[in-house]
């Protein structure tokens, strides 16, 4: 075991792993921060996208002991009382079905508007092409996204 202090959500976070470890089970584990899910475990679900340094990773993929850079969450983004647009998009648009995406795709769509402020359909569903979803809500999730992007 080693220590570690990440920054994560703006906060300096020392956890004990191997070095190892995915950043995913720490997030969820160590810090008992959910927004981030395990999905397949081989990076191509999206369930447990983050942000580092602003850039949307699969955090199942990246081991505690190569990090470095600043780790946003969902967590990160907004809360229960205070959502951000992009959340409160997400919840207009009831763009969540069973949920088990929303993470994933509320990070990568968080990404995508944080550098381009307009994004068409095309540039989303690219943006979203590494996100699974299975129960259909694509078009809600779409409308979400270009909700918070006019916001």
């Amino acid at each position: 075991m080693a220590k570690y202090t990440l920054k994560v959500n703006g906060r300096n976070r020392t956890v004990d792993a191997e070095p190892d470890t995915p950043l995913l089970y720490v997030l969820r584990e160590n810090l008992a921060l959910k927004g981030p899910r395990f999905g397949c475990g081989l990076g191509q679900c999206g369930a447990c996208t983050v942000h580092l340094d602003g850039q949307a990773v699969r955090s199942c993929l990246l081991p505690v002991g190569d990090l470095k850079g600043a780790i946003t969450t969902l967590e990160g983004l907004g809360t229960s009382a205070k959502p951000s647009k992009l959340q409160r998009a997400f919840i207009d648009e009831q763009a969540a079905q069973c949920g088990y995406c929303v993470n994933g795709m509320i990070m990568s769509a968080a990404a995508l508007l944080a550098n381009n402020k307009s994004p068409s359909e095309t540039e989303i569903r690219e943006a979203l092409a590494g996100n699974l979803c299975r129960c259909g809500t694509h078009q809600r999730i779409i409308a979400a996204i270009k909700r918070a992007a006019v916001a």
